[in-house]
């Protein structure tokens, strides 16, 4: 019996050739977006918030409530994160969206200025609002992947947008670090200085962005809706639909709950790696900086490596090399005891961190169909904000149980990353693409 054509979404645009800049464009999202996770997420807010905001709970609790920060942010991605991109693809408004979630989160950014020792509550309200917005927008424009790349060049693409981002994040860090020394050396402590790197931090997050909305192009055609039905319902009724027929997109779902595994250990050293180095290895402000600048510079050399080694070996076998070497990174770092030994161990973190990234949103694209990649995205993101309220919350409550054993955490998240590795195996890269390509029931009319 034929069915009624309502729920098909909308479909690129063949018609509109892709221009370099528009490449661009769409790798400079990550180079502007790059400075938020950079500075708030990794090297100066979170050391902030555990050392100076929430300071006076005691370190594992302080630990804990940045933890549970990341988790509500996450729960709020997970909920919304494939309606929106299923919402996304049918009316062929991710470029609306993405200059929606830019702005609130250069806003709630800006925001972060304004807390100051003891601002706990209203802190984690701001954090879990800017990182909202982040995520979400990270998800719409990875969605804009297949449309501007060919299946056999989206590693490399992605992996010029990865590197980029890296690029990016050094640059804004690098100015909040000269901004630190400038105000360190005049005797200013966190909380004079912190506030104004957030301003520092949304201010080119605004600016880098500009030419993603100025050159990039929606290519999706927008599908009516059925008569008396809503975006939501549309929405929550694909993703419905999808799930449902998830026996045909097999390989992309087992890559999805991979990924979610993967990424609780990828989540968790992003938002604690300075908490880590300042609580464990003793290092001040300065140094944590200049830390996550050099792993910022070896993070874009591995994703863009791994990215063309990746068009050449395949996704699988690339992004297996890459948990190898988290894990080897982890347990390294668990025994380390020396300034010296934990550069080496953030170097190779910082490898690991750009290419197992960049090959992850790669591979969802190539097991995508074409006309559900916001939907897919959407999913994407769903797994990783799935395992960034898993990861960094299991970390947390390693460390308040331990009375503060940030060691002992770092060597649970090892876990993520062996079952991550041993998932992956059950993966076929060959069917996967096929699959992309056939379009099963929930695709068909």
């Amino acid at each position: 019996m034929p069915r009624e054509p309502v729920n098909r979404p909308a479909t690129p645009n063949p018609a509109a050739p892709v221009a370099r800049r528009e490449i661009l464009a769409w790798a400079m999202y990550d180079f502007a977006n790059s400075g938020y996770t950079t500075v708030v997420l990794t090297a100066v807010f979170s050391a902030y918030f555990v050392g100076v905001v929430a300071g006076g709970a005691g370190n594992g609790a302080a630990t804990l409530l940045w933890t549970a920060a990341m988790g509500v942010t996450n729960f709020l991605v997970l909920a919304s994160a494939p309606v929106l991109g299923a919402i996304a693809d049918r009316s062929a408004y991710k470029k609306r969206f993405l200059a929606i979630t830019t702005a609130g989160c250069v806003l709630f950014t800006g925001l972060l200025a304004l807390i100051g020792p003891g601002d706990v509550a209203l802190g984690m309200a701001l954090i879990v609002a800017s990182a909202f917005m982040f995520a979400t927008g990270e998800n719409l424009i990875a969605a804009f992947l297949p449309e501007i790349a060919k299946t056999e060049d989206m590693g490399r693409i992605s992996g010029y947008g990865w590197s980029l981002g890296y690029f990016g994040g050094m640059l804004v860090l690098g100015l909040c670090l000269m901004y630190i020394a400038w105000a360190e050396a005049r005797g200013q402590g966190a909380a004079q200085f912190v506030p104004v790197t957030m301003l520092i931090t949304a201010g080119a997050f605004a600016v880098a962005a500009l030419p993603t909305f100025l050159w990039l192009r929606e290519r999706a055609r927008p599908q009516p809706l059925p008569a008396g039905a809503g975006f939501v319902r549309v929405g929550f009724a694909r993703v419905r639909e999808t799930l449902a027929h998830a026996r045909h997109y097999r390989d992309l779902f087992r890559f999805l709950l991979t990924l979610a595994v993967y990424y609780s250990g990828i989540n968790t050293v992003v938002v604690l790696a300075a908490v880590y180095a300042q609580q464990v290895m003793g290092f001040g402000t300065q140094e944590t900086i200049v830390m996550i600048l050099v792993v910022n510079l070896t993070a874009a050399a591995g994703a863009f490596a791994f990215g063309h080694l990746q068009d050449r070996l395949g996704s699988v076998p690339t992004l297996a090399a890459t948990l190898a070497v988290w894990i080897a990174a982890l347990v390294l770092a668990y025994f380390t005891e020396s300034r010296a030994g934990f550069w080496v161990v953030a170097n190779l973190v910082g490898v690991a961190l750009g290419s197992s990234q960049s090959a992850g949103r790669a591979l969802v694209g190539q097991f995508s169909p074409p006309a559900r990649t916001a939907e897919f995205f959407g999913l994407w993101g769903l797994a990783g904000k799935l395992a960034a309220i898993v990861g960094p919350v299991s970390y947390g409550l390693v460390t308040y149980f331990s009375h503060g054993d940030h060691r002992l955490a770092l060597l649970a998240t090892t876990v993520f990353f062996i079952a991550g590795f041993l998932l992956l195996m059950t993966v076929d890269e060959r069917r996967g693409r096929a699959a992309a390509l056939t379009p099963g029931e929930a695709d068909v009319a």
